[in-house]
C-alpha cells in the first residue's frame, strides 16, 4: 500500500466512523439509500465546511438537491490541490500523486465507482447529472504542473494559468444549473466580465494564503506587479513587512476589489444564481477588507473577516435565496443508473496524440510539398460568395451558407494535410447583423449545427473563437467556449472562428484595456510600445497573418484582423466559397511560397519577384 493509499484509507475510515450531521431530506432523496454513497457525500460536505467556510456558506444558498454535487466538485478540486501543495514530499512525487489521482478518476468514470470517497462522489455526480468532465482534464493537469512551482512573467501569463485552473470547475457548476432546469443558469452576457470576476477571486485567494505560500517558497504573483515595487519580492522572501510590501498589497487588493465588483455580472440572470454570485462578491470584498487591515500579520497567518461581518452578509442572502428558488422548480435527475462515462479517458487519448488523420481528398489529390521556410504560419480567409452562389442557382441566400459549411470542413482538412499551423476564418462580422433576419438566423443555425456536430472531434485541431458575445444566442456562445476549452491541448492546427467579429472593435477593446492598465499604474503611457499593444489584444498569442485570402471576386479586407494583417500577402480569387475545396487552399499557399517578403527592406539582387511589403 502506498502512502497515498494509506492516507485515503484512513480518511475513509474516519469519514465512516465519525458522527456527521444527516443530509437534508431533498439531498437524501437525490442520492438514494446507498450507504457508501451517502458516506462519500457526507465526507465531501465535511471537507468543504472545515476547509472553506465561505464556500460552504455559498453552497448552502443553492437548492438542497444540488448541494451534494457542489460538495463533490469542491472536494475534488481541493483534493488535487492538496496533493500538489504537500511539501512533505519532493516535487516529482507530488506531481506523480496528482497524476495517479487523475488516472484513477479516469478509470473509475468507466467503472462507475471508486474506493476513494471524494472520487466516488464525483463519479456519481458526473453520471447522475450527465456532466461533461472532459473539460476538467486540463485544469487538473495544470495543478499537476503546479507541483513543480510557478512563475509568471506578466499578467497575461498569470491570467491564463488562473483561468485555466478555475473556469472548468466553475463551468461545471453552470452546467449543473442547466441540467437542473434553471432557465438562465449562470450564462453571462459577456464572458470577459465572468473571467475578470474569477481573476479577482484568484487574486483574493492568493493574498489570503500569502503566508502559507511564502512559507513554502511560492510567490504566485506576476513579475509585472512585483516590478512596480522593486524591493517587495526580496522583502516577501524574507517574510519582512516593509513599505514596498505594504504598497504592493494595497495595489493588488485594489485590483482584486475592482475585478470582483462587476455590476453587470448578474444582470438579467435568474435571481437564484444571481443571489449566489452577488453574495460571493460581498464575501470576497469582506475578505479583501480583512487583507488590507491585517498589516504585518498578513505574512504570518491568513486573515479572515469577523463572524459578525460574515453573518451580516449571509443572513439576508439566505432569505433572498430561499425566496428566489421558489420561483423555479428544480429538475431532479431520475433514479441513478450507473453508466459508462468515458469523457476523461477520451480527453487523455487526445492529449496523448491518438488523433485521426483527416479524410483524404475525394479524388485522392495529395497536398503539394512546400519547403518549411516558404510555408506561411498563419492563413486568414474571408469566406465570401455564399449568397451569390445560391442566387445563381435560384436558391435563397441562406442555402449558400449551408453549402459553405462543407467548404469550411474541406479547408480545415487541407490545412492539416499540408501542415499549416494557424487558420483563421471570417465567419460572421459585426456588420452582418445588418442583413435580412432570415439570413442572419440561417448563418447562426449553420454555426450552431457545426459546433454541435463537432466534425473535428477526432482531429488534432484546437478550436478558438474570436469576437464579441453581444447579440449572439447564449447557446452558441456556450458551444463556442466549450469547443475552445475541450481542444486547448491540441497542437497541430489552431482554427480560429471569427464570429461577431469586427477589426475596429478589436482595436477599440485593446485600447480600452491599455487605458485600464495605465489607470491602474501597470503601464506608463509615455512608453507604450507595439509589443504592449499586442499583449493586450483579445488573443495576444495569435501570430501575424502571413497570407490573407478572399474568395468571391471582391478585393478588400472588410474590417478583418487589421492589426494582424499589416504585412500580410493578399490573395483574391473569383470562386464563390461553396465551390472551394482543399486544393484552393493549397494553391493559395503555393502562390505565397513564390513571393519574396521583405517587410520594407530593399529587394535582394537575385530577386525576380516584386512586392510592396
Amino acid at each position: 500500500m502506498t502512502a497515498t493509499d494509506e492516507r485515503t484509507s484512513q480518511v475513509q475510515q474516519t469519514a465512516v466512523t465519525t458522527p456527521a450531521r444527516p443530509l437534508a431530506k431533498s439531498s437524501r432523496a437525490v442520492i438514494g439509500n446507498d450507504r457508501t454513497l451517502r458516506a462519500a457525500y457526507r465526507h465531501c460536505r465535511q471537507l468543504t465546511r472545515e476547509q472553506d467556510r465561505a464556500e460552504y456558506a455559498l453552497i448552502q444558498l443553492v437548492p438542497a438537491a444540488l448541494r451534494p454535487a457542489c460538495w463533490a466538485l469542491w472536494a475534488a478540486a481541493n483534493a488535487i490541490d492538496d496533493l500538489a501543495d504537500d511539501r512533505t514530499v519532493p516535487p516529482p512525487e507530488r506531481a506523480a500523486r496528482v497524476e495517479q489521482w487523475i488516472t484513477a478518476l479516469e478509470r473509475e468514470l468507466m467503472t462507475g465507482t471508486s474506493t476513494d470517497l471524494v472520487r466516488h462522489a464525483l463519479v456519481d455526480t458526473a453520471q447522475r447529472w450527465r456532466l461533461d468532465l472532459s473539460e476538467l482534464h486540463d485544469a487538473m493537469s495544470l495543478v499537476q504542473d503546479d507541483a513543480h512551482g510557478r512563475r509568471f512573467a506578466d499578467w497575461s501569463a498569470w491570467r491564463s494559468w488562473g483561468r485555466g485552473n478555475l473556469l472548468p470547475w466553475f463551468d461545471r457548476v453552470r452546467e449543473l444549473f442547466d441540467k437542473a432546469g434553471v432557465p438562465v443558469a449562470l450564462r453571462l452576457d459577456t464572458q470577459e466580465i465572468y473571467e475578470e470576476f474569477l481573476d479577482g477571486f484568484r487574486l483574493t485567494d492568493i493574498l489570503t494564503d500569502l503566508s502559507a505560500d511564502l512559507a513554502q517558497g511560492d510567490l504566485l504573483l506576476p513579475d509585472d506587479a512585483l516590478d512596480r515595487y522593486p524591493e517587495a519580492a526580496g522583502d516577501l522572501a524574507d517574510l519582512r513587512w516593509s513599505p514596498a510590501v505594504s504598497s504592493l498589497v494595497t495595489h493588488l487588493s485594489g485590483l482584486a476589489r475592482r475585478w470582483v465588483t462587476q455590476p453587470a455580472l448578474t444582470r438579467g440572470m435568474h435571481p437564484g444564481p444571481a443571489t449566489v454570485l452577488n453574495t460571493m462578491a460581498d464575501l470576497l470584498r469582506a475578505q479583501l477588507d480583512a487583507i488590507t487591515n491585517a498589516g504585518p500579520a498578513l505574512l504570518r497567518t491568513p486573515p479572515r473577516p469577523s463572524l459578525l461581518t460574515s453573518a451580516r452578509i449571509l443572513a439576508p442572502a439566505r432569505t433572498r435565496a430561499a425566496l428566489a428558488w421558489t420561483l423555479t422548480p428544480v429538475t431532479v435527475p431520475p433514479p441513478h443508473r450507473p453508466t459508462r462515462h468515458d469523457a476523461l479517458p477520451a480527453a487523455r487519448a487526445a492529449r496523448n496524440g491518438t488523433f485521426s488523420a483527416p479524410p483524404p481528398h475525394p479524388a485522392g489529390h495529395p497536398p503539394p510539398r512546400i519547403p518549411a521556410e516558404q510555408m506561411p504560419v498563419h492563413v486568414a480567409v474571408i469566406m465570401d460568395g455564399n449568397g451569390r452562389w445560391a442566387q445563381q442557382r435560384g436558391l435563397p441566400r441562406h442555402a449558400g451558407h449551408r453549402a459553405g459549411a462543407a467548404a469550411m470542413r474541406e479547408t480545415v482538412h487541407g490545412a492539416l494535410e499540408i501542415g499549416l499551423r494557424h487558420l483563421t476564418l471570417y465567419t460572421f462580422s459585426t456588420e452582418n447583423w445588418k442583413r435580412d433576419a432570415e439570413e442572419v438566423d440561417a448563418i447562426l443555425d449553420v454555426v450552431r449545427g457545426e459546433l454541435t456536430d463537432n466534425p473535428f472531434r477526432d482531429l488534432d485541431v484546437h478550436m478558438r473563437w474570436h469576437g464579441r458575445t453581444g447579440k449572439l444566442p447564449t447557446d452558441v456562445v456556450d458551444l463556442l467556449r466549450r469547443r475552445e476549452r475541450t481542444t486547448r491541448g491540441r497542437t497541430s492546427l489552431t482554427l480560429t472562428m471569427c464570429i461577431n467579429y469586427g477589426g475596429r472593435d478589436e482595436i477599440t477593446r485593446t485600447t480600452a484595456a491599455l487605458a485600464h492598465h495605465v489607470h491602474d499604474g501597470q503601464l506608463d503611457p509615455d512608453h507604450i510600445s507595439e509589443r504592449d499593444f499586442a499583449r493586450h489584444l483579445p488573443h495576444p498569442d495569435m501570430p501575424d497573418v502571413d497570407l490573407l485570402w478572399r474568395t468571391g471576386g471582391e478585393q478588400r479586407s472588410s474590417n478583418f484582423l487589421p492589426w494582424h494583417t499589416a504585412y500580410a500577402e493578399l490573395h483574391f480569387t473569383p470562386d464563390f466559397w461553396p465551390d472551394i475545396d482543399r486544393r484552393h487552399l493549397w494553391h493559395a499557399i503555393t502562390e505565397y511560397s513564390r513571393r519574396q517578403r521583405r517587410h520594407g527592406a530593399a529587394p535582394t539582387p537575385s530577386s525576380t519577384t516584386t512586392s510592396v511589403s
